[in-house]
């Protein structure tokens, strides 16, 4: 019987630290000795909803249609911009290697998390920003949220820091 390959979902976004956690999975979990490339590489961008509120100026009118219009512009073409980007790396790394793309709204902890499950997924990739306490009490750690909530292997991976600076 031939050996099943993995499926690997790789949380990614427009951040280096997510760059480095698809680039570390693939030397790492997908090396050149794997000569069948029988693994799945899931590329997964959770788009946000923006937080815009109808508001009503001094004028009486609401916030203008068109500015929402613009926001969701832009985070389509964010979107289309790190999905290259991150299947360019992928093909750069060997172009023999499956790779699929998706793109979910939503609150990214959730997202990623949903689509695990949803796909039985073998592992979880995710990139971790190095936040400190403060920051991660108030933006909340979604490698965090991953790890606690995700019945499959979750691997965080942090980019070494390239300078001695304490932040």
């Amino acid at each position: 019987m031939a050996a099943k390959g993995r499926k690997i979902l790789v949380a990614v976004d427009e951040s280096e630290e997510s760059t480095y956690a698809l680039s570390w999975c693939l030397k790492n979990l997908v090396s050149d000795n794997h000569q069948n490339y029988k693994d799945t590489l899931i590329l997964l961008f959770a788009k946000t909803h923006p937080l815009i509120y109808p508001v009503v100026h001094t004028t009486g009118h609401a916030t203008s249609p068109s500015i929402i219009a613009i926001m969701e512009k832009y985070a389509n073409e964010l979107a289309e911009k790190v999905m290259a980007n991150a299947t360019q790396i992928c093909k750069d790394f060997n172009d023999q290697i499956k790779v699929e793309t998706m793109v979910e709204h939503g609150d990214p902890r959730d997202v990623i998390c949903d689509v695990a499950e949803r796909f039985k997924v073998d592992f979880l990739v995710v990139g971790s920003h190095g936040y400190g306490i403060i920051k991660r009490a108030f933006l909340g750690s979604v490698s965090s949220h991953c790890a606690q909530n995700v019945k499959c292997p979750v691997l965080i991976v942090k980019k070494p820091n390239s300078d001695n600076a304490d932040h």
